[in-house]
């Protein structure tokens, strides 16, 4: 249970802290989450004899990468006509094609390791009885994981518990020998943490440097990107200034009351109250940012009675509120972050589809307004948005732009509503809005950019080259092939629950812990009935199973997202938990069958790299759909079952209960 609890703490750290400190990750983090489970995946195929080694040397790669990113820290530069980095200004550290390949390669050895400790300690045990203790292990680690983003835990403090883990798992044997490597581990996170001005909010790492100049108080980066700054009032209100246009194309509005998302450090709130509002309420999805504006802010906005914070997800907030205003203002929502370690979707992402602007609508007053400012890099995304609003709205916006491509975009309820400089209009065609089943707003076309492919590719070839190099036989694991679809789909569901949930409830990160939680918890419950059971009846379990999905499947968004809470959160638990349920009594039946589990445990783990790999469908097809790629996976998975893990007569080639180590 260490082991596992260890090899999924170390999994959700590195995803965490090497985003915050490689820029690059913050785009396409479900790359170590593939390195991951290719380095798990083939600690648990190396037979029980061999890769001893691996075990002994897991500090080692696991010091040099925190050392490595420590000492080349990486800003990314837009390299893509593709895919937008908004926020990026340079490149520093080692070039891209050096250090992805390089942290994905020190991640899949670091998770090898790990993994093989955990698969010899799999072997010990009857295969469901281990698997039993594996996702005790694994909800152990997650729940310790959140705790510690919940308590803003420095790196170091996730670098302790590691090397702490590590240390008993490597025996005495081993004790000198992980020291070395491990302290020099925490002492790099030792000095990342003491650093002024260091700190770790849920989302981000963030660092706050005071201004050498007037027009600003202090800098605020977030993950090694410049992306917020304090700044006095009369420099906040000078003519021109962004944040004043809403309320200068809106001369007849009244801006009583005011919604902020993405109220930050309280800039925009100091502003709306300098218009004379009588309620600001300030949507801010980071804790930590809007503490340092309660702190620093020389305006002390957030300390006016006016106004009322709320930490949570605009989008969220939008669903859950009945109020009235007459302005809202999506005030800069550029996150430098995605959801989780295994999903393409960004934090803001649902406040830009074409649902989210609906909502925003139905809470402005008769004569309200909407407006919303960012750095738009490419003219045709102001055309999209612009567009989306001149559909909704039945007129064109006001669009005032400043330097560094720089816009913002005013919509009235009506042309009277807003008086203008400047009127929109396109410079092209105009893109197709965003929307809920597709919230990728900075994706010009329905495609999968050549940047993701490329790295896919490469990801792959990786695998197989791996796979072989470590002596697997590949041949021996063909009988797998059932469980290694059956990882692939379950990934892919996995994601699309995730998803799901961060439309319905908001894309905090403590409701992606949850639902991770939620899922394992599933998962266990799967695997609690099937010990129970003297045999399945695998047909009336895949007719349970594709009649789950087939309904999800059918289900609109819509029509859950209009429930209110209590029927929402049922609806979605009831949605998303019992494909989850159903697959994973399928699975734990498959594996107490396998005549070596641990061997099926790898390539089902490898399949779920496939199926974060599928994921990227989404950009093409929307996540709704993907459910009919899980379908199909799973069909595949049912059909390979026929020809897999049965003895003569079709009875099952391992008595489930039999220890693996009597067999070996």
């Amino acid at each position: 249970m260490l082991a596992s609890t260890t090899m999924l703490f170390v999994e959700l750290a590195l995803i965490r802290w090497a985003g915050a400190n490689v820029v690059h990750l913050s785009y396409f983090s479900n790359f170590i989450l593939l390195g991951s489970f290719l380095g798990i995946g083939i600690g648990f195929l190396i037979p029980a004899a061999r890769g001893q080694w691996l075990k002994r040397w897991t500090p080692v790669p696991l010091a040099l990468l925190v050392v490595l990113v420590r000492a080349y820290p990486v800003q990314v530069r837009q390299s893509s006509s593709e895919v937008i980095y908004f926020t990026a200004v340079k490149t520093t550290g080692l070039p891209q094609w050096v250090t992805l390949p390089a942290i994905f390669l020190l991640t899949a050895v670091i998770m090898a390791g790990i993994g093989k400790i955990t698969a010899d300690l799999f072997r010990q045990l009857p295969s469901l009885d281990a698997y039993r203790y594996d996702l005790l292990g694994s909800i152990t680690g997650s729940v310790s994981f959140a705790v510690l983003s919940w308590l803003r835990a420095p790196s170091v403090a996730w670098g302790v518990l590691a090397a702490a883990a590590l240390l008993v798992l490597g025996g005495r044997r081993n004790t000198l020998w992980y020291s070395v490597p491990l302290t020099a581990m925490v002492a790099a996170l030792f000095l990342e943490s003491t650093t002024a001005g260091i700190s770790w909010s849920p989302y981000y790492k963030i660092q706050l440097k005071p201004s050498p100049t007037a027009s600003r108080t202090y800098y605020i980066s977030a993950n090694g990107v410049p992306h917020q700054s304090t700044a006095p009032l009369p420099v906040l209100m000078r003519e021109n200034s962004p944040y004043r246009q809403a309320y200068d194309q809106t001369p007849d509005n009244p801006h009583k009351r005011v919604l902020i998302i993405g109220a930050g450090n309280g800039n925009d709130v100091a502003v709306a109250l300098a218009h004379g509002a009588e309620r600001v309420d300030a949507v801010e999805i980071d804790p930590r940012l809007q503490e340092i504006g309660k702190q620093l802010h020389p305006a002390r906005p957030y300390d006016d009675p006016r106004v009322h914070a709320y930490i949570d997800d605009g989008r969220a907030f939008l669903e859950r509120t009945d109020a009235k205003y007459d302005l809202v203002v999506l005030a800069l929502p550029d996150s430098l972050t995605l959801v989780s370690g295994a999903s393409n979707l960004r934090l803001e992402s649902y406040l830009f589809t074409r649902q989210a602007f609906e909502a925003a609508r139905d809470h402005l007053a008769p004569d309200g307004a909407f407006a919303m400012y960012n750095y738009y890099r490419k003219s045709w995304l102001v055309d999209r948005f612009a567009g989306d609003l001149d559909a909704l709205y039945g007129h064109a916006p006001c669009m005032t732009t400043f330097k560094r491509n720089a816009a913002v975009l005013v919509a009235g309820m009506t042309p009277a509503d807003q008086a203008c400089k400047q009127v929109w209009q396109p410079g092209g065609p105009v893109p197709a809005a965003a929307s809920d089943d597709h919230p990728f707003p900075y994706l010009l076309h329905r495609t999968i950019p050549t940047l993701y492919l490329g790295a896919l590719g490469a990801i792959l070839l990786v695998t197989l080259l791996s796979v072989r190099l470590t002596g697997v036989r590949i041949r021996s694991t063909v009988r797998y092939v059932d469980m290694f679809l059956l990882g692939a789909a379950f990934m892919l569901l996995e994601t699309k629950n995730v998803i799901g949930f961060a439309l319905y409830f908001g894309t905090t990160w403590l409701v992606n812990a949850l639902v991770f939680f939620g899922v394992l918890l599933s998962v266990l419950a799967a695997v609690e009935v099937r010990r129970r059971m003297r045999r399945a009846n695998q047909l009336l379990l895949q007719l349970l199973l594709f009649g789950s999905l087939a309904v999800a499947w059918l289900v609109p968004t819509q029509a859950v997202l209009s429930l209110p809470f209590a029927g929402r959160l049922a609806a979605a638990i009831a949605l998303a938990f019992a494909p989850i349920f159903c697959a994973n009594l399928i699975f734990s039946d498959r594996l107490a069958q396998a005549p070596d589990p641990t061997a099926a445990f790898g390539a089902n783990l490898l399949g779920a790299l496939t199926g974060g790999a599928l994921e990227y469908l989404a950009l093409v097809t929307g996540y709704q759909a993907l459910l009919l790629v899980v379908a199909v996976l799973y069909l595949g998975a049912c059909v390979a079952m026929r020809f897999a893990g049965r003895g003569p007569g079709g009875q099952p080639a391992e008595v489930p209960g039999e220890t693996v180590a009597a067999k070996t």
